[in-house]
């Protein structure tokens, strides 16, 4: 996702092309003379006033044949204008060209130094895909008034609808990136009789599923029938529905009104990232929506405990807290204070990232290098741990819960209105707490009769430090990967007994209904 020195794809380097001179600034590429070589037609053009445009004149000319003027596309693999959008059409990245502005060229220099291996094929292809999905959305325009519920707090603010791209020349991988996910993230503001919030989400199908967190729809648990208001990134406006919440992974589908043409956001399998791979997060943090930010996996595997008042209250595969001890973790909210109410907590299995997430952040984008979602952004860490003080900001240190247990949970809830979960049938506390320890793990403290861990061998005292391949280093980490699943799973579980590490098949049992 790096930057080479040299962004042009392999094939389109054009040594012999004439440089316009200041008196004749109007030339178009179709009065200049064709290059001798053939350019190769396996790779598509570097963008010059916009990847639309570029979009346009591929495939280029065969050799020795003038290239025809502009005009609208009308070549199979690429898509035309946006029904309804007015000529000329694609322009994702700025104003349409004119006669008025010269044609960009790329800069050739003396000698050609050997090339690195270059991101420069991707980052065009991911510009000519975000100039076609994007050409009727107005990436580069600006609208005003966008209102925040927030009570006697409401304001409003104005900035880009999407994408901003001044020099199409120069843009880098997370510029391409970015200009591909924005169109599937959406602003969401909620209202209750307490007051509001405001957080992200991403769409799922192109009439208007939108998946979200259940803290942003129900303000944390305040209020189930909250007001629903979705901006796009085009600056469309719609009233949504709730179509389920799922409080124990947090997550939730609203359903958009009278939404057609959206544009869904691609699913990567989460399974298979590395500790290290570039990370985009897109979302409204503080209201400021198509808000890019970048960063990289900092840790996979994760699990954390978050404070939730819509959590659901089940007593059973839970760990025993210190008295005192208090969760750094916090629902990254877009307005108001968290609620001071929250009894319960929930357990989350989740990616890390140093991508800024910041309160607003909520529900929105967390894709990897190819603009693919590899994450819900759910929370933020707070320096300090309290939650009765300001609203903490990003200190490096935000989740995302991983899209393959997002794609499970959404797709029930579209389905059914709701979501299971697994149920380990077991109450577990960190083994490294217990006097005399030598592991790290979850310490079985009681196996319920007739429940899942029993019915697997499962007894009182056994440590696990697996489950299905993932490490388990305190209660938490069991019972988040526990939740991750659907109820019935099948799941291997590696645990100590005696110090002989065994393994065990489970069939999960099924979480009680909130």
């Amino acid at each position: 996702m790096s930057d080479t020195t040299d962004n042009r794809p392999e094939g389109n380097d054009r040594s012999d092309r004439v440089e316009p001179s200041p008196q004749h600034e109007n030339i178009t590429p179709a009065a200049q003379t064709p290059p001798a070589s053939t350019p190769r037609s396996d790779v598509p053009p570097m963008p010059t006033r916009s990847p639309a445009a570029a979009a346009a004149a591929w495939p280029p000319p065969a050799a020795g044949t003038a290239a025809p003027q502009p005009r609208p596309s009308t070549h199979g693999a690429y898509a035309s204008a946006p029904s309804g959008a007015s000529a000329p059409s694609g322009q994702a990245f700025g104003p349409g060209a004119t006669s008025a502005h010269p044609t960009l060229v790329m800069p050739e220099s003396a000698s050609t130094p050997p090339r690195k291996k270059s991101s420069a094929p991707r980052i065009a292809a991911l510009l000519v895909a975000a100039a076609l999905v994007g050409g009727g959305a107005g990436l580069g325009g600006t609208y005003a008034g966008l209102s925040l519920w927030g009570g006697e707090n409401a304001s409003s603010v104005s900035g880009p609808t999407a994408i901003t791209v001044n020099d199409p020349q120069n843009v880098n991988a997370t510029a391409a990136v970015a200009s591909k996910v924005v169109p599937s993230v959406v602003t969401i503001s909620a209202t209750g009789t307490q007051g509001g919030g405001t957080g992200s989400g991403v769409v799922l199908n192109d009439d208007g599923y939108v998946l979200t967190n259940t803290h942003v729809v129900t303000l944390d648990g305040q209020t189930g029938n909250a007001k629903i208001s979705v901006t796009t990134s085009d600056g469309k406006v719609y009233a949504a529905t709730v179509v389920g919440t799922d409080p124990t992974y947090d997550l939730a589908v609203i359903k958009l009104q009278n939404a057609t043409g959206l544009t869904p956001i691609e699913f990567a399998d989460s399974s298979k990232l590395n500790v290290g791979d570039a990370t985009v997060a897109v979302g409204a943090p503080l209201d400021l929506p198509n808000t890019v930010t970048t960063g990289i996996v900092s840790a996979l595997n994760r699990s954390i405990q978050v404070a939730s008042s819509a959590a659901p209250s089940d007593g059973s595969d839970e760990q025993q807290q210190e008295p005192g001890q208090e969760s750094p973790f916090r629902f990254d909210f877009g307005q108001g204070q968290q609620s001071q109410s929250a009894s319960q907590t929930i357990k989350i299995a989740v990616i890390q990232t140093d991508a800024a997430i910041n309160p607003g952040n909520s529900g929105g984008a967390l894709v990897d290098d190819q603009g693919k979602l590899i994450g819900i952004n759910v929370a933020i860490a707070s320096a300090g741990g309290s939650s009765s003080g300001g609203q903490s900001g990003n200190i490096g240190v935000g989740f995302s819960i991983p899209s393959d247990i997002a794609k499970r949970i959404s797709s029930e809830i579209i389905e059914n209105g709701s979501a299971t979960h697994g149920l380990l049938g077991a109450s577990v506390q960190d083994a490294a707490a217990q006097q005399g320890a030598t592991t790290t793990g979850a310490l079985v403290a009681e196996a319920v009769s007739g429940g899942a861990a029993q019915a697997a061998g499962l007894t009182k005292g056994d440590v696990i430090t697996e489950f299905n391949g993932i490490p388990v280093t305190n209660s938490i980490d069991l019972t988040a990967q526990v939740r991750a699943l659907a109820a019935g799973a099948k799941a291997e579980v590696t645990y100590l007994r005696g110090g002989q590490q065994k393994t065990a098949e489970v069939t999960l049992g099924s979480m009680p209904a909130s």
